[in-house]
């Protein structure tokens, strides 16, 4: 049987393969698991939140009532971003917290993921701890010992005073164009920007529960580029549906991808003293570009999987205090336990204002090797560690000769295989990559 936790929590169609029956079933076993049992003396508290998506009021109904069932008491926050329930899972020192969203999925998909004690992601052993107690028997508790529901009214307030307060920069003077992709941070984003100084122009933020990342977001950049243009912004932010990636534009319209952002921040905290141990985490997904920047500035890249989930894991491990994803998922482990949009878009406005430099001039410091990525939809992702693909994968890498590198990787939300090659010249990284993403769809057609 598949694993039905992916790289971010349980994902799929709402109210097909992500059913109520699921999602209440879900938050059964989260909460006879995910609480320390042994230390408990009042029942589990747990955070809930969920991002405008239409399916998201009946899951969160789902999640409650099996939380409240299984005896936990339950805070709701509402429409709020990812990374601000795993803030409020750590202020108000929940047992665990529950986000439910599909981040930058279609508006029919929804998602559940769990913030442990702290507002952590959760390790694979304890999914698989949730995932095993599925259906499992339980005794029902009665009366006074059914969970209580309870809304946090100022949970938003509270997660925006954090978000200014951790930008450390007065914003004064930055015209700055906000795509909030009719997500979760439709409130909260343009609210922390301008209390922190910036003059704010949001556009996407008016979510209707159906029109979340419909065209428009960290994952449609045209909005925000032709609003940065004609606006004469200093730059853009956009955010996807949960708020927790974040990409931008400069002044001309010029996208300015996560290895920039990431490159640029490792250098403002270098600057600053804030760097720990000189080293900077990334994913296998990073263009060589930031690599060549890192070892030019004498910072430590250290890489890990693909996954903001493994960025995290090494952060925790080796201290580190800056990590992130060529997608757009930065964390700074001072101010927050996972990627957060927001943060990093005042993050990245900070060191504008601190520097005076364009953002065009800041993200020059990372040349970028051309890199093209294919999705190829396949009816089993296994077919990525197939022999024969795998003998495509090194004929194309000894064609490469050093000069570039290819890698092919499942995705763990959707039926994909991503297919990215690295060359000297885009028209050479075009033609390997179609290459072998046609000898991927080939080896696993659909329908």
């Amino acid at each position: 049987m598949a694993r039905l936790f992916g790289t971010d929590g349980v994902r799929g169609l709402a109210n097909a393969d992500l059913s109520p029956e699921l999602a209440l079933s879900l938050a059964v076993a989260a909460a006879h698991t995910l609480p320390d049992q042994e230390a408990r003396v009042q029942p589990p508290l747990v955070v809930v939140g969920r991002d405008p998506r239409a399916s998201g009021e009946m899951l969160e109904a789902a999640v409650v009532a099996g939380l409240a069932s299984a005896g936990a008491n339950v805070v709701r926050v509402g429409v709020l971003p990812t990374p601000g329930v795993a803030f409020l899972t750590a202020e108000v020192r929940a047992d665990f917290g529950v986000m439910i969203s599909a981040s930058h999925n279609p508006m029919p998909d929804n998602g559940i993921k769990f913030f442990a004690a702290g507002g952590h992601k959760l390790t694979d052993e304890q999914e698989d701890t949730i995932e095993a107690a599925l259906g499992a028997p339980w005794t029902r508790p009665t009366g006074a010992q059914v969970g209580r529901v309870h809304d946090l009214l100022d949970g938003a307030e509270h997660y925006t005073s954090h978000l200014v307060e951790a930008t450390g920069q007065p914003l004064a003077g930055i015209k700055v164009v906000l795509d909030c992709a009719h997500g979760a941070a439709s409130d909260v984003a343009p609210e922390a920007f301008r209390e922190a100084g910036a003059e704010v122009i949001a556009i996407n933020a008016e979510p209707d529960g159906l029109n979340i990342n419909d065209e428009c977001g960290a994952t449609h950049l045209a909005p925000l580029k032709a609003a940065v243009v004609e606006h004469g912004a200093h730059l853009g932010i956009a955010v996807d549906g949960d708020a927790d990636r974040c990409l931008a534009v400069d002044a001309s319209g010029t996208e300015v991808d996560g290895d920039q952002i990431m490159a640029i921040l490792a250098l403002a905290m270098r600057d600053a003293g804030a760097l720990a141990e000189n080293t900077l985490v990334a994913t296998v997904m990073s263009n060589l570009g930031l690599r060549i920047a890192m070892r030019e500035a004498g910072i430590t890249l250290v890489e890990t999987k693909v996954g903001d989930r493994y960025v995290l894991e090494e952060l925790r491990a080796g201290g580190f205090s800056l990590g992130g994803e060529q997608s757009g998922h930065v964390v700074f482990t001072e101010h927050a336990t996972t990627g957060d949009g927001v943060l990093t878009g005042l993050r990245l406005l900070a060191r504008v204002a601190e520097t005076g430099k364009t953002l065009a001039e800041l993200a020059a410091v990372v040349q970028r090797l051309p890199q093209v990525l294919i999705n190829v939809r396949v009816a089993d992702k296994g077919v990525a560690r197939a022999p024969e693909i795998l003998a495509a994968v090194a004929a194309a890498e000894s064609q490469l000769a050093g000069t570039g590198r290819v890698l092919l990787r499942p995705s763990g939300t959707e039926p994909l295989v991503r297919v990215m090659v690295e060359a000297s010249t885009e028209d050479v990284a075009q033609k390997i990559a179609e290459g072998i993403a046609a000898d991927v769809r080939a080896a696993s057609p659909v329908g």
